[in-house]
């Protein structure tokens, strides 16, 4: 594993257990086994990392709707992306939780890390809108890609803070995706 991937696996980890305030240069060398001044030779501290974090994250989150070929996306195909985009929240929770408000109470995304969220809303809008009617304007395009992705990203989040299902068996991604095909036949029947 080389240098940067320990740095970032670090910083993943204390996130997860600490939040933002467990993330310093200190504590993410501690964790990788490598110097404060190797982290800096990668990043340029704490802002450099949670960015990279972050980028990360969103780039994971476009990726993983990455099912639909030009054109017109059937019903599945969008479930396809919503699954695609919670498993990157079952998997990558630490990036998630960043990129989606849990982050350091000092950070700013960089210009490169809000260009990487807009590209992943983009490919949203793109995946969602492509759904709808060749007729739908970019208002209604938009309007759906923010409905799905609050339903998956409420079923995400929930799953992240789950204290009220003591011993029940959820399955939060049926659970989502069932909530996003009910909107998606809505949307058909309207």
């Amino acid at each position: 594993m080389d240098a940067r991937t320990k740095i970032l696996n670090a910083a993943s980890e204390l996130f997860l257990e600490g939040g933002g305030d467990a993330l310093s240069v200190r504590a993410i060398s501690k964790r990788a086994g490598l110097s404060t001044i190797g982290i800096y030779s990668h990043f340029q501290g704490k802002q450099g990392i949670l960015d990279a974090l972050y980028i990360e994250g969103f780039n994971l989150v476009r990726e993983a709707m990455d099912v639909i070929p030009e054109g017109r996306a059937s019903k599945e195909q969008v479930l396809e992306a919503c699954l695609g985009h919670l498993n990157v929240g079952e998997k990558y929770e630490a990036h998630y939780r960043l990129i989606f408000g849990e982050s350091d109470a000092g950070y700013q995304p960089s210009i490169e890390a809000i260009a990487a969220r807009d590209s992943a809303f983009s490919k949203l809008v793109r995946v969602a809108g492509s759904y709808l009617s060749e007729e739908a304007s970019v208002t209604q395009r938009r309007q759906i890609a923010l409905d799905i992705w609050a339903i998956v990203h409420g079923y995400v989040s929930i799953s992240h803070h789950v204290v009220f299902a003591d011993g029940l068996e959820l399955d939060w991604k049926t659970m989502a995706l069932r909530v996003v095909e009910v909107q998606l036949d809505a949307i058909k029947s309207s």
